[in-house]
């Protein structure tokens, strides 16, 4: 029973063949695109306010040279966004709880940061290694601290959303369990269990959208340090 927990996060699989690609792809159909026309639905136009909010938010802290990164960013958060959601729903795959996936979001971005400081301020971006006025036998344990710190940013990225994802899939099912097994001997303290797991719900529905939000926020973040 205890391993039955964890089987939904298992990539579904049909006759062999895997249909992760087809969870990653689905949420773009999602979408209605938008017309040539001046005037649009109502459902088209909340997505534009919302896409312009969240790429406004986004490219706030940054300077010109960063908004080359704004179509990448905002892709990427209202991606992220949808997977999460849809994660939610009964007898569906979230492929963000999946490290493999996050990483390969997380790492090509962040050194793709890097490379860019590299490129364009060499010497700031190697400054950011040792802060100023570090004292003579302290700078080579500081250059080492921060090189580890800098090179665990994608581990942490990838890591963050896939714990948190993880965890709240796992307490629902855990709870929802728990729900079934106490409706036939104790039906009040069913149905209290019932509420916490609805709030809990909810909870995640916010946790599925902060996550995303974080995700590309941190992104930006880094990309802020070097451009």
């Amino acid at each position: 029973m205890a391993m039955s927990f964890f089987d939904q996060f298992a990539s579904p699989s049909y006759l062999g063949i895997p249909l992760i690609a087809i969870a990653i792809a689905l949420p773009w159909v999602m979408y209605p695109t938008p017309s040539t026309r001046w005037i649009n639905n109502r459902l088209i136009t909340i997505q534009g306010w919302l896409i312009n909010r969240f790429t406004n938010q986004l490219m706030l802290p940054l300077n010109v040279g960063g908004h080359k990164w704004a179509l990448l960013l905002t892709s990427l958060m209202i991606f992220l966004i949808t997977i999460n959601m849809l994660g939610l729903l009964p007898y569906t795959f979230t492929p963000t709880t999946q490290l493999s996936l996050n990483m390969g979001f997380a790492v090509p971005l962040w050194l793709a940061t890097v490379l860019i400081g590299m490129r364009n301020q060499p010497t700031v971006a190697l400054g950011h290694l040792l802060p100023e006025g570090t004292p003579l036998p302290l700078i080579p344990i500081l250059i080492i601290i921060e090189t580890i710190s800098l090179l665990i940013r994608p581990l942490a990225l990838g890591v963050r959303l896939t714990a948190n994802l993880t965890a709240g899939h796992l307490l629902i099912q855990l709870i929802a369990t728990a729900v079934f097994v106490l409706l036939p001997m104790m039906p009040m303290v069913a149905i209290l269990t019932a509420t916490v797991l609805f709030l809990l719900t909810l909870l995640e529905v916010a946790v599925a959208m902060i996550q995303a939000y974080v995700f590309v926020l941190l992104l930006s973040l880094y990309l802020q340090e070097n451009v």
